[in-house]
């Protein structure tokens, strides 16, 4: 049975998570697998109950943190070569970039048979300096020639790995779409719609708009504030939610001050309401009317793909692996980044239209489902992993 040693930054909330906790899952009994992990950084939300849920006992990995610190990066490296030396695996599989990094180089210098890097969006722009972001795509190109194959979670990834960056050629580039539990968003919506929206004080007939998400820079959140500033006065019944937390909590809550939006932490009635985190997303989708994402950079991003899964439709901007995972004018809209004007459109003729609002919605479940199940994830990447062994 082929061996498997699976590498991943830090198990917070997002789809790298799910990504590596199916895939530990469902390459068994063909694959054994270990699930090494770092340390989630404060203010992140842990995804630990899905593993406990999948049974999955990962391994952490001390002192591997998201910032960059030589003297806890080295101890990582040294704990990840010990693992090699014990685990012996015939593959090494890293998801992200620290992880990336570190357990391709240990994996390297231990001559493991096959590496594998799965990029689940990259950082080589909206995220560090040009000098920074030229010095990770040059690390990024030397660890690309040293590993057997990678992988991209979307096609426009993979096209932008290549041609825009130049990581790697084409062909060593696999195309493997993220998978997900995706029928509980199907179940019980009705029940979970009533639960969250008492929950949150928000009226039965309230069209309600979210994001969901870290609270960071490339998330771009004030783009969303500003449209809400703008759609309140002309639609009365409009209600906007952000559910999730992160350092930009306090600017955010600012700049809702600075343009006169009325809010609350979830304790009472208002027209935007933090809720901060909620594990069960599938409920919230159920209680939102229209799913929105305004994100600088992205990969494949998981809120999009549930939101479809839920039979809600989206809007979001046109990064990353958005257009691979959103049916424009079908399942949801994409403007550019930054159209603010664009953005606001969107959401104008999606409050104005029921009827548009449920054809996108079951386009978009139709789509979900039909691409984007863990059962996929796991068949395709199995594929791939016994290609490279019998190479």
């Amino acid at each position: 049975m082929p061996r498997i040693l699976r590498i991943i930054n830090r198990l917070n909330i997002g789809g790298p998570t799910h990504n590596v906790a199916y895939l530990t899952k469902y390459l068994a009994p063909d694959f054994e697998t270990i699930l090494l992990s770092g340390q989630i950084s404060e203010g992140e939300q842990s995804s630990e109950y899905l593993l406990q849920k999948l049974d999955i006992q990962p391994v952490y990995i001390p002192t591997m943190q998201r910032e960059i610190g030589w003297g806890s990066d080295l101890k990582a490296y040294r704990f990840i070569r010990q693992v090699i030396g014990d685990f012996k695996p015939d593959i090494v599989h890293t998801h992200a970039a620290k992880a990336g990094a570190l357990g391709r180089w240990a994996a390297i210098q231990a001559r493991v048979p096959i590496i594998v890097h799965t990029f689940h969006g990259h950082i080589f722009h909206s995220y560090f300096s040009p000098l920074k972001t030229r010095v990770f795509i040059e690390i990024e190109r030397y660890l690309a020639r040293k590993s057997t194959s990678i992988v991209a979670v979307s096609d426009m990834l993979k096209k932008e790995l290549w041609e825009k960056y130049g990581i790697c050629r084409p062909e060593k580039i696999a195309v493997v779409y993220n998978g997900f539990d995706l029928d509980i968003f199907g179940e019980n919506q009705v029940v979970k719609r009533e639960e969250f929206r008492e929950r949150y004080f928000l009226g039965a007939d309230d069209i309600v708009v979210g994001m969901i998400g870290r609270m960071v820079p490339v998330k771009n959140y004030p783009m969303f504030l500003r449209a809400i500033a703008l759609l309140l006065p002309q639609f009365p019944e409009l209600k906007a939610v952000i559910v999730g937390d992160g350092e930009e909590r306090v600017k955010l809550e600012m700049l809702a001050n600075q343009l006169n939006i009325p809010f609350s932490q979830g304790e009472k009635a208002a027209p935007l309401i933090f809720t901060s985190w909620i594990k069960e997303i599938d409920n919230v989708c159920a209680g939102l009317d229209i799913i929105a994402l305004t994100s600088f950079n992205e990969g494949t991003p998981v809120t999009m793909i549930e939101a479809q899964a839920a039979g809600k439709p989206v809007v979001c901007t046109n990064v990353g692996g958005t257009a691979d995972i959103v049916l424009d004018k079908k399942s949801g809209f994409l403007c550019e980044s930054e159209d603010g004007e664009a953005f606001v459109k969107y959401l104008t003729m999606l409050l104005k239209d029921r009827a548009l609002r449920l054809e996108m919605g079951k386009n978009g479940r139709e789509f979900a489902i039909r691409r984007f199940t863990y059962k996929h994830l796991a068949e395709n990447m199995k594929k791939l992993y016994y290609s490279l062994l019998q190479r």
